[in-house]
Protein backbone atom coordinates (compact mmCIF):
# COMPACT_ATOMS: atom_id res chain seq x y z
CA UNK A 1 0.00 0.00 0.00
CA UNK A 2 1.38 3.47 -1.21
CA UNK A 3 2.08 4.87 2.55
CA UNK A 4 1.37 8.71 1.31
CA UNK A 5 -1.81 9.05 3.94
CA UNK A 6 -3.51 12.47 5.06
CA UNK A 7 -4.92 12.36 8.61
CA UNK A 8 -7.89 13.97 9.75
CA UNK A 9 -8.17 14.55 13.03
CA UNK A 10 -11.91 14.99 14.11
CA UNK A 11 -11.57 16.51 17.52
CA UNK A 12 -8.98 19.62 15.80
CA UNK A 13 -11.99 19.96 13.78
CA UNK A 14 -14.51 19.73 16.75
CA UNK A 15 -12.07 22.45 18.62
CA UNK A 16 -11.54 24.85 16.08
CA UNK A 17 -15.38 25.12 15.50
CA UNK A 18 -15.51 25.80 19.53
CA UNK A 19 -12.88 28.76 18.84
CA UNK A 20 -15.04 30.60 16.18
CA UNK A 21 -18.41 30.07 18.55
CA UNK A 22 -16.20 31.84 21.68
CA UNK A 23 -15.52 34.61 18.86
CA UNK A 24 -18.70 34.75 17.35
CA UNK A 25 -20.42 35.43 21.10
CA UNK A 26 -24.31 35.68 20.04
CA UNK A 27 -24.09 35.72 16.31
CA UNK A 28 -24.73 31.95 14.43
CA UNK A 29 -22.03 30.34 12.91
CA UNK A 30 -21.76 29.07 9.06
CA UNK A 31 -18.98 26.61 8.46
CA UNK A 32 -17.46 27.25 5.04
CA UNK A 33 -17.19 23.11 3.78
CA UNK A 34 -17.19 23.94 -0.05
CA UNK A 35 -14.43 22.43 -2.08
CA UNK A 36 -14.60 19.00 -0.60
CA UNK A 37 -14.44 20.53 3.29
CA UNK A 38 -11.09 22.23 1.72
CA UNK A 39 -9.91 19.05 0.93
CA UNK A 40 -10.43 17.16 4.29
CA UNK A 41 -13.78 15.58 2.51
CA UNK A 42 -16.98 17.08 2.46
CA UNK A 43 -18.97 14.49 4.47
CA UNK A 44 -16.23 13.62 6.95
CA UNK A 45 -16.20 17.30 7.85
CA UNK A 46 -20.02 18.31 8.12
CA UNK A 47 -20.20 15.24 10.27
CA UNK A 48 -17.77 16.70 12.53
CA UNK A 49 -19.21 20.17 12.18
CA UNK A 50 -22.73 19.14 12.89
CA UNK A 51 -23.41 21.70 16.19
CA UNK A 52 -23.10 24.83 13.56
CA UNK A 53 -25.94 26.56 12.60
CA UNK A 54 -25.83 26.22 8.73
CA UNK A 55 -22.91 25.06 6.37
CA UNK A 56 -21.47 26.81 3.20
CA UNK A 57 -20.91 25.37 -0.29
CA UNK A 58 -20.16 26.05 -3.53
CA UNK A 59 -22.39 24.58 -5.65
CA UNK A 60 -25.33 22.15 -6.44
CA UNK A 61 -23.37 19.04 -5.93
CA UNK A 62 -21.73 19.73 -3.04
CA UNK A 63 -25.13 20.52 -1.27
CA UNK A 64 -26.66 17.42 -3.15
CA UNK A 65 -23.98 15.11 -1.48
CA UNK A 66 -24.69 16.49 2.03
CA UNK A 67 -28.39 16.17 1.68
CA UNK A 68 -27.78 12.65 0.39
CA UNK A 69 -25.92 11.98 3.55
CA UNK A 70 -28.27 12.54 5.67
CA UNK A 71 -27.41 15.85 6.68
CA UNK A 72 -30.97 17.99 7.36
CA UNK A 73 -29.66 21.37 8.40
CA UNK A 74 -29.36 24.74 6.60
CA UNK A 75 -27.17 24.56 3.62
CA UNK A 76 -26.38 28.12 2.10
CA UNK A 77 -25.23 28.23 -1.82
CA UNK A 78 -22.45 30.76 -1.86
CA UNK A 79 -22.64 31.78 -5.59
CA UNK A 80 -26.16 31.26 -5.72
CA UNK A 81 -27.27 29.39 -8.76
CA UNK A 82 -25.35 28.87 -11.98
CA UNK A 83 -27.96 28.25 -14.39
CA UNK A 84 -32.62 28.77 -13.57
CA UNK A 85 -33.41 25.01 -14.48
CA UNK A 86 -31.46 24.36 -10.74
CA UNK A 87 -34.24 26.42 -9.07
CA UNK A 88 -36.21 23.41 -8.46
CA UNK A 89 -33.89 21.16 -7.02
CA UNK A 90 -32.79 23.82 -4.92
CA UNK A 91 -36.78 24.16 -3.22
CA UNK A 92 -37.01 20.27 -3.71
CA UNK A 93 -33.72 20.55 -1.40
CA UNK A 94 -34.60 23.23 1.00
CA UNK A 95 -31.22 25.19 0.07
CA UNK A 96 -30.44 28.44 1.20
CA UNK A 97 -29.60 30.73 -1.82
CA UNK A 98 -27.35 33.66 -1.80
CA UNK A 99 -28.45 36.35 -5.04
CA UNK A 100 -25.58 38.29 -6.11
CA UNK A 101 -26.54 39.58 -9.82
CA UNK A 102 -29.48 40.75 -11.50
CA UNK A 103 -29.96 38.31 -14.07
CA UNK A 104 -30.44 35.49 -10.92
CA UNK A 105 -33.26 37.87 -9.81
CA UNK A 106 -34.92 38.26 -12.97
CA UNK A 107 -34.30 34.46 -13.51
CA UNK A 108 -36.67 34.25 -10.13
CA UNK A 109 -39.10 36.65 -11.04
CA UNK A 110 -39.47 34.87 -14.43
CA UNK A 111 -39.77 31.29 -12.55
CA UNK A 112 -42.43 29.31 -13.18
CA UNK A 113 -43.17 27.37 -9.84
CA UNK A 114 -42.49 30.43 -7.39
CA UNK A 115 -41.65 28.00 -4.45
CA UNK A 116 -40.72 30.01 -0.88
CA UNK A 117 -36.67 30.05 -0.62
CA UNK A 118 -34.88 31.52 2.14
CA UNK A 119 -32.43 34.19 0.27
CA UNK A 120 -29.43 36.05 0.89
CA UNK A 121 -28.24 39.51 -0.61
CA UNK A 122 -24.59 39.81 -1.24
CA UNK A 123 -23.71 43.37 -1.40
CA UNK A 124 -20.19 44.35 -2.86
CA UNK A 125 -18.49 46.26 -0.51
CA UNK A 126 -15.09 46.56 -2.03
CA UNK A 127 -14.11 42.68 -2.97
CA UNK A 128 -15.66 44.23 -6.27
CA UNK A 129 -16.07 40.05 -7.55
CA UNK A 130 -19.38 39.34 -6.73
CA UNK A 131 -22.19 41.16 -5.49
CA UNK A 132 -24.55 44.81 -6.08
CA UNK A 133 -23.09 47.65 -5.75
CA UNK A 134 -23.71 49.39 -2.19
CA UNK A 135 -26.17 52.16 -3.88
CA UNK A 136 -27.96 49.32 -5.68
CA UNK A 137 -28.81 47.15 -2.39
CA UNK A 138 -32.33 49.04 -1.68
CA UNK A 139 -33.62 48.04 -5.04
CA UNK A 140 -32.24 44.52 -5.12
CA UNK A 141 -33.76 43.79 -2.30
CA UNK A 142 -37.24 45.47 -2.94
CA UNK A 143 -36.75 42.97 -6.37
CA UNK A 144 -36.17 39.87 -4.19
CA UNK A 145 -39.48 40.52 -1.95
CA UNK A 146 -41.63 41.14 -4.47
CA UNK A 147 -40.51 38.05 -6.53
CA UNK A 148 -42.88 35.93 -5.51
CA UNK A 149 -40.14 33.19 -3.93
CA UNK A 150 -38.73 34.97 -0.98
CA UNK A 151 -39.33 33.39 2.12
CA UNK A 152 -39.07 35.90 5.39
CA UNK A 153 -36.61 38.72 4.38
CA UNK A 154 -33.26 37.86 2.65
CA UNK A 155 -30.24 38.25 4.94
CA UNK A 156 -27.55 40.70 3.67
CA UNK A 157 -24.14 39.73 3.40
CA UNK A 158 -20.48 41.04 1.90
CA UNK A 159 -17.31 39.51 1.53
CA UNK A 160 -13.92 41.09 2.84
CA UNK A 161 -10.93 41.67 0.28
CA UNK A 162 -8.32 42.23 2.62
CA UNK A 163 -9.18 40.92 5.99
CA UNK A 164 -5.99 38.56 6.16
CA UNK A 165 -3.97 41.84 6.78
CA UNK A 166 -5.37 43.34 10.09
CA UNK A 167 -3.58 46.57 9.62
CA UNK A 168 -5.00 47.21 6.59
CA UNK A 169 -7.60 49.62 6.96
CA UNK A 170 -9.36 48.55 3.74
CA UNK A 171 -11.38 46.13 6.23
CA UNK A 172 -12.62 48.74 8.41
CA UNK A 173 -14.31 50.72 4.91
CA UNK A 174 -16.28 47.80 3.42
CA UNK A 175 -17.86 47.46 7.25
CA UNK A 176 -18.58 50.97 6.36
CA UNK A 177 -19.89 50.69 3.36
CA UNK A 178 -22.20 47.87 4.27
CA UNK A 179 -23.74 49.85 7.42
CA UNK A 180 -24.06 52.38 5.68
CA UNK A 181 -26.04 50.90 2.37
CA UNK A 182 -28.36 48.79 4.35
CA UNK A 183 -29.45 50.73 7.01
CA UNK A 184 -32.94 50.53 8.79
CA UNK A 185 -33.46 47.67 6.21
CA UNK A 186 -34.84 44.81 8.53
CA UNK A 187 -32.67 41.26 8.53
CA UNK A 188 -29.73 39.63 9.50
CA UNK A 189 -26.49 40.42 8.50
CA UNK A 190 -23.50 38.56 7.56
CA UNK A 191 -19.88 40.23 6.94
CA UNK A 192 -16.79 38.30 9.00
CA UNK A 193 -15.34 35.54 7.24
CA UNK A 194 -12.56 33.70 9.27
CA UNK A 195 -10.23 36.86 9.66
CA UNK A 196 -13.14 39.48 9.86
CA UNK A 197 -14.60 36.85 12.97
CA UNK A 198 -10.97 36.69 14.50
CA UNK A 199 -9.45 40.28 13.76
CA UNK A 200 -12.30 42.47 13.31
CA UNK A 201 -14.85 42.75 16.46
CA UNK A 202 -17.11 45.02 14.28
CA UNK A 203 -17.79 42.66 11.69
CA UNK A 204 -19.31 39.55 13.35
CA UNK A 205 -23.03 40.88 13.48
CA UNK A 206 -25.59 38.44 12.96
CA UNK A 207 -24.33 35.59 11.56
CA UNK A 208 -20.29 34.72 10.39
CA UNK A 209 -18.41 32.72 7.99
CA UNK A 210 -15.13 30.49 9.66
CA UNK A 211 -13.62 28.79 6.73
CA UNK A 212 -10.20 28.18 7.24
CA UNK A 213 -9.82 28.63 10.67
CA UNK A 214 -12.39 25.34 11.00
CA UNK A 215 -8.77 23.07 9.45
CA UNK A 216 -6.28 24.81 12.20
CA UNK A 217 -4.79 27.16 9.74
CA UNK A 218 -4.55 31.08 10.58
CA UNK A 219 -6.41 32.98 8.05
CA UNK A 220 -3.87 35.68 8.41
CA UNK A 221 -1.06 36.66 6.35
CA UNK A 222 1.64 36.21 8.75
CA UNK A 223 1.76 33.43 11.53
CA UNK A 224 0.01 30.02 11.99
CA UNK A 225 -3.18 28.82 13.42
CA UNK A 226 -1.22 28.12 16.90
CA UNK A 227 -1.01 31.18 17.90
CA UNK A 228 -4.66 31.69 17.96
CA UNK A 229 -5.15 28.33 19.63
CA UNK A 230 -6.72 26.25 16.10
CA UNK A 231 -5.39 22.88 16.07
CA UNK A 232 -3.99 21.40 12.87
CA UNK A 233 -6.73 19.08 11.16
CA UNK A 234 -5.07 17.29 8.21
CA UNK A 235 -0.95 15.56 8.80
CA UNK A 236 0.43 14.66 5.26
CA UNK A 237 2.96 12.10 5.63
CA UNK A 238 4.54 9.09 4.18
CA UNK A 239 7.58 7.49 4.94
CA UNK A 240 11.08 6.71 3.47
CA UNK A 241 12.07 4.04 0.60
CA UNK A 242 15.40 4.83 0.72
CA UNK A 243 18.52 6.44 1.85
CA UNK A 244 21.63 6.88 -0.41
CA UNK A 245 24.93 8.24 0.38
CA UNK A 246 26.39 11.07 -2.26
CA UNK A 247 29.67 12.82 -2.77
CA UNK A 248 30.66 16.59 -3.03
CA UNK A 249 29.36 17.47 -6.12
CA UNK A 250 27.11 14.76 -7.03
CA UNK A 251 23.55 16.50 -8.34
CA UNK A 252 20.27 15.33 -7.14
CA UNK A 253 17.11 15.04 -9.51
CA UNK A 254 15.54 15.80 -12.64
CA UNK A 255 17.39 19.41 -14.20
CA UNK A 256 20.23 18.41 -11.25
CA UNK A 257 18.83 21.64 -9.72
CA UNK A 258 20.81 20.55 -6.07
CA UNK A 259 24.69 19.45 -5.89
CA UNK A 260 25.86 18.10 -2.70
CA UNK A 261 28.09 20.49 -1.00
CA UNK A 262 29.59 17.86 1.12
CA UNK A 263 29.72 13.91 1.44
CA UNK A 264 26.02 13.44 2.85
CA UNK A 265 23.02 11.18 3.27
CA UNK A 266 19.65 11.75 1.44
CA UNK A 267 16.69 9.92 1.51
CA UNK A 268 13.73 9.56 -0.88
CA UNK A 269 10.00 9.74 0.25
CA UNK A 270 6.76 8.32 -1.21
CA UNK A 271 4.87 11.29 -2.43
CA UNK A 272 4.78 14.13 -5.42
CA UNK A 273 2.95 16.46 -7.02
CA UNK A 274 0.77 13.69 -8.26
CA UNK A 275 -0.33 13.36 -4.21
CA UNK A 276 -0.95 17.01 -4.72
CA UNK A 277 2.39 17.82 -3.34
CA UNK A 278 3.17 21.54 -4.74
CA UNK A 279 5.69 20.72 -8.10
CA UNK A 280 7.14 24.19 -7.16
CA UNK A 281 8.39 23.62 -3.49
CA UNK A 282 12.01 24.69 -3.26
CA UNK A 283 14.87 22.76 -1.97
CA UNK A 284 15.15 24.40 1.71
CA UNK A 285 11.23 23.23 2.66
CA UNK A 286 10.58 22.21 5.60
CA UNK A 287 10.07 18.56 6.30
CA UNK A 288 9.71 16.48 9.21
CA UNK A 289 11.79 13.06 9.30
CA UNK A 290 11.00 10.68 12.54
CA UNK A 291 9.65 13.30 14.27
CA UNK A 292 12.72 15.77 13.34
CA UNK A 293 13.25 19.06 11.42
CA UNK A 294 14.61 18.52 7.98
CA UNK A 295 14.55 19.78 4.75
CA UNK A 296 13.40 18.73 0.92
CA UNK A 297 16.71 18.35 -1.88
CA UNK A 298 15.91 19.73 -5.66
CA UNK A 299 12.77 19.07 -7.41
CA UNK A 300 9.43 17.79 -6.01
CA UNK A 301 8.70 14.61 -8.46
CA UNK A 302 5.20 12.81 -9.44
CA UNK A 303 5.76 10.88 -6.58
CA UNK A 304 8.86 10.92 -4.83
CA UNK A 305 10.69 13.63 -2.51
CA UNK A 306 14.11 14.15 -1.53
CA UNK A 307 15.11 14.89 2.41
CA UNK A 308 18.11 15.92 3.69
CA UNK A 309 18.98 13.09 6.16
CA UNK A 310 22.41 15.19 7.66
CA UNK A 311 22.28 14.89 11.35
CA UNK A 312 19.84 12.69 11.15
CA UNK A 313 21.76 9.00 11.70
CA UNK A 314 19.21 7.50 13.52
CA UNK A 315 16.86 7.52 10.79
CA UNK A 316 15.99 4.30 8.83
CA UNK A 317 13.85 3.36 5.32
CA UNK A 318 9.96 2.86 6.81
CA UNK A 319 10.61 6.24 8.89
CA UNK A 320 7.64 8.51 8.78
CA UNK A 321 8.17 11.75 6.99
CA UNK A 322 5.60 14.69 7.41
CA UNK A 323 5.36 16.92 5.02
CA UNK A 324 2.69 19.39 7.10
CA UNK A 325 0.00 19.31 9.88
CA UNK A 326 1.10 18.43 13.73
CA UNK A 327 4.32 19.63 14.56
CA UNK A 328 4.99 21.29 10.97
CA UNK A 329 2.43 24.15 10.06
CA UNK A 330 1.03 23.97 6.55
CA UNK A 331 1.57 28.20 6.75
CA UNK A 332 5.17 27.86 6.50
CA UNK A 333 4.99 24.94 3.93
CA UNK A 334 2.87 27.35 2.11
CA UNK A 335 5.47 30.59 2.28
CA UNK A 336 8.13 28.82 1.32
CA UNK A 337 6.59 27.13 -1.60
CA UNK A 338 4.92 30.84 -2.59
CA UNK A 339 1.22 29.80 -2.14
CA UNK A 340 -1.10 29.56 0.59
CA UNK A 341 -2.31 26.71 2.92
CA UNK A 342 -5.84 27.05 1.02
CA UNK A 343 -4.04 25.64 -2.02
CA UNK A 344 -2.09 23.10 -0.44
CA UNK A 345 -4.90 21.49 1.35
CA UNK A 346 -7.59 21.37 -1.45
CA UNK A 347 -5.27 19.94 -3.82
CA UNK A 348 -4.52 16.91 -2.14
CA UNK A 349 -5.20 14.25 -4.43
CA UNK A 350 -7.51 11.04 -4.89
CA UNK A 351 -4.52 8.25 -4.27
CA UNK A 352 -3.75 10.18 -1.09
CA UNK A 353 -5.20 7.15 1.54
CA UNK A 354 -7.89 9.84 4.05
CA UNK A 355 -7.67 8.24 7.55
CA UNK A 356 -9.75 9.59 10.45
CA UNK A 357 -8.53 9.67 14.34
CA UNK A 358 -9.90 12.05 17.03
CA UNK A 359 -13.68 10.28 16.55
CA UNK A 360 -14.77 10.19 19.98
Amino acid sequence: MRPACARIDLSALRHNLTIARQHAATARVMAVIKANGYGHGLVRVATALEGADAFGVACMEEAQALREAGMAGRIVLLEGFFAADELASIARLDLDLVVHHDWQIEALERWSDKQPLRLWLKVDSGMHRLGFAPERAVVARERLLHSGVCRGVPCLMTHFANADVREDRTTERQIERFNSATEGLPGPRSLANSAGLLGFADSRADWVRPGIMLYGVSPFAQGDGRALDLRPAMTLTTRLIAINRYRAGDCLGYGGSWCCPEPMTVGVAAIGYGDGYPRHAPSGTPVLVGGQRSQLLGRVSMDMVMVDLRGLPEVRIGDPVTLWGEGLPVEEVARHAGTIAYELLCNVSQRVRMEEAGGD
